[in-house]
């Protein structure tokens, strides 16, 4: 077991590096399954999930080589894969669902363990079923497996309406849309800029596709895609995460590789509260505020306010100066958070899906636990502001979306560490 050891009180200054996007490089890893031949995937963030979907593809017979250092994925994919996405895998990173799609698109059949993933709520996979439905294939689940099976000939083309832009249902049905025979339409489709980046390396691998950036796109299907060579696009939760920890400790930090025209409600939302934000040619310049003014957050769907980023914008209220609603319409689980925050000294009042937040000047340090990558990550930042050193469980969920986030931190001037827990009693005392 491991731990992050904060010790309160850091000012944040310096720079900080983003790198491709986790949200999309798995997707893009998944989507390298639709063509024969040598797909290398280039700014990969050296995070466990990669190292994860890395492992499925090699099970299904790819041969996957991920450096690290080089920021680089290699993916040589056979003319054959298998079909079977195992439990083990599935149950750990809820991406592993977005090989579904390809699977059948390419090989006729998936064999999917139905997923897990981090601790936010219900994300079902009615819109993925109904979807490759319309498109032909039979599906049931068998066993804990979503099985789905194309039809003699492949998938076939389907008008698809989503009832809720959800990205992963897009993405699969997007995929599967692109090996399919004839004109798929695609209404109410998410538009991320990581859907928008899953497009650009389809269109290079020879798929049509028309509607980039918006809910509507028309896929006309194609024979048979090509590998090809496709830099990640920067990671916009990474890149606000950064800046909401200089607001919060009220530091400067230059987010390099942040994309401004990513980040439009995040950054309205920081300058709401006090801070400065100036785009430069490389990222963003993010001054925060001696203490930060209370504004309302209500996470939406693309382009609204990122549901990924919702503890950091909890986290920063309860240190503002005076009171706000911070809204979660998206995971009903997210608020898990709020109660871990609440052992750091926030005053706040959780009701539903609506978090009553009274800010105050400081929080104090506690033992608190991450249940997601984003909590985790949001307990380190908030802990920043905490009186005396905090200490973080649970950051296997950190490891899962960030690069060596005490190294970062460091680098931009807090006291940060990271520690084993040999013994459980360590932290607890003799245990009953």
């Amino acid at each position: 077991m491991e731990r992050i050891m904060v010790t309160g009180g850091a000012v944040l200054d310096g720079e900080v590096h983003v790198p491709g996007a986790k949200n999309s490089v798995l997707k893009l890893m998944a989507a390298s399954l639709l063509a024969q031949g040598r797909t290398v995937l280039e700014d990969v963030p050296g995070i466990v999930d990669v190292r994860i979907m890395a492992e499925l593809l090699r099970r299904l017979g790819c041969d996957v080589e991920h450096d690290a250092q080089a920021r680089t994925c290699s993916i040589d994919v056979p003319a054959e894969v298998g079909h079977r996405a195992d439990y083990e895998l599935v149950r750990a990173m809820r991406a592993s669902i977005s090989v579904l799609g390809p699977l059948t698109a390419r090989m006729g059949r998936a064999d999917v363990a139905v997923p897990g993933g981090d601790a936010i709520g219900s994300r079902g996979l009615d819109l993925h079923v109904e979807g490759l439905r319309a498109m032909g294939a039979q599906v049931h689940v068998d066993h804990g497996y979503l099985v789905t099976e194309a039809p003699a000939g492949g998938l076939r083309a389907a008008d698809v309406t989503l009832a809720f832009p959800s990205v992963g249902a897009t993405e699969n049905l997007l995929m599967a849309a692109v090996l399919a025979r004839g004109r798929s339409v695609l209404t109410g489709v998410a538009r991320e800029p990581e859907i928008d980046d899953l497009v650009d390396l389809l269109v290079a691998m020879g798929a049509r596709v028309q509607g980039r950036g918006s809910s509507r796109l028309v896929v006309e299907g194609v024979r048979e895609l090509g590998p090809v060579r496709h830099a990640v696009v920067p990671d916009r939760v990474v890149a606000g995460t950064w800046a909401y920890a200089a607001a919060l400790t009220g530091g400067s930090v230059h987010v390099r590789g942040a994309r401004p025209e990513h980040l439009g409600m995040v950054v309205a939302k920081l300058v709401e509260a006090g801070a400065e934000v100036e785009p430069t040619g490389e990222g963003l310049v993010v001054r925060g505020p001696a203490r930060p003014r209370p504004v309302d957050v209500a996470t939406l769907p693309y382009p609204g306010f990122p549901t990924d980023l919702q503890p950091f914008a909890l986290a920063l209220a309860a240190v503002a100066d005076g009171s706000c609603v911070v809204t979660e319409n998206l995971f009903e689980a997210r608020f898990r958070f709020a109660h871990e925050l609440e052992r750091l000294g926030a005053d706040l009042v959780v009701d539903g899906h609506h978090v009553l937040v009274r800010g105050r000047s400081r929080l104090s340090a506690a033992p608190v636990e991450a249940s997601d990558i984003r909590a985790g990550a949001a307990l380190v930042v908030a802990a920043l502001r905490a009186e005396g050193t905090t200490a973080v469980h649970g950051v296997g969920h950190v490891d899962r979306g960030y690069e060596d986030v005490v190294a970062s931190l460091r680098g931009l001037g807090a006291d940060v560490r990271r520690e084993v827990v040999a013994d459980p009693e360590d932290e607890l005392g003799p245990l009953a």
